[in-house]
């Protein structure tokens, strides 16, 4: 893909995400989520992430999110008492969601607005690098990106990538016959994503216009090793962290998979 061509994707994916901020910053799920990050011990972490980051006992080292939207993983590190000390996100809507977040918590992370493919040269070096769920998506070019998130990590450093399986990328549970394929799981061409971006399930009606794409699991682990990093550890599971109506994919008797956690370290 053309320079020019992703350059122009990743405009419009910053739009979409920022058009869509408003939708998560209000509303109960967002009252609710300012009085947890009020608590002592907050996290909203599920149990198969703090599982792997408490195995690869951090605690008291630094950590850095890429995609980090409004940082409420970011801030849940501190839990862990890992030290959640920058977020970057493309989309600043959801960053000063992220601000308001970090205040009632009583955290202090640098929360900063950039393309993830054209950083400040310095940014610092961390001891983990954490990407989440619906990250890897948004990314034109995979390996320019691995590049970018190897060169924040110091060396020994862990990155930890928390993601939906590829895999469940080829069905569409809104279609007639969810069951069946409707993507090809080698598909290259970016998939145009018109709806306001929601986690919810429901229908918010249309956003601006971004973009998908379906990076298969050896594509992601290839670029990860290209960059410099090792691979430690890739686990797949069968538990969806995906939007609700991905919930007709699991817990059955023939299990396809949902997720992934992949963990790879820079060389010390």
């Amino acid at each position: 893909m053309a320079e020019d061509t992703w350059q122009a994707i990743t405009a419009a994916n910053r739009a979409a995400w920022n058009a869509s901020a408003p939708l998560h910053g209000r509303g109960a799920d967002w009252d609710e989520l300012l009085e947890r990050a009020a608590q002592p011990g907050f996290s909203v972490l599920d149990a198969q992430l703090t599982e792997t980051l408490t195995a690869l006992e951090l605690a008291g080292k630094s950590a850095v999110q890429i995609g980090c939207n409004n940082a409420r993983e970011l801030m849940s590190l501190a839990a862990l008492g890992i030290r959640p000390e920058l977020g970057i996100d493309q989309a600043g809507a959801f960053l000063a969601q992220g601000r308001q977040l970090a205040e009632v918590a009583g955290l202090s992370p640098k929360l900063l607005e950039a393309d993830i493919y054209a950083l400040p040269d310095d940014l610092g070096r961390f001891d983990l690098g954490l990407i989440t769920i619906g990250v890897l998506n948004w990314m034109p070019d995979l390996a320019g990106f691995f590049r970018a998130v190897a060169g924040l990590l110091a060396p020994g450093g862990r990155l930890v990538i928390y993601e939906t399986h590829p895999f469940l990328e080829v069905f569409d549970p809104d279609s007639a016959t969810p069951f069946e394929p409707a993507f090809s799981y080698f598909e290259r061409q970016p998939q145009a994503v018109t709806e306001a971006i929601t986690y919810d399930g429901k229908s918010h009606g249309q956003g601006e216009t971004g973009y998908w794409f379906i990076h298969p699991l050896g594509e992601i682990v290839t670029a990860c090793v290209r960059s410099g990093l090792s691979l430690v550890e890739l686990k797949e599971f069968g538990h969806t962290i995906r939007e609700p109506e991905y919930d007709i994919y699991e817990g059955r008797a023939a299990q396809i998979p949902m997720s992934f956690c992949l963990v790879a370290q820079k060389p010390a």
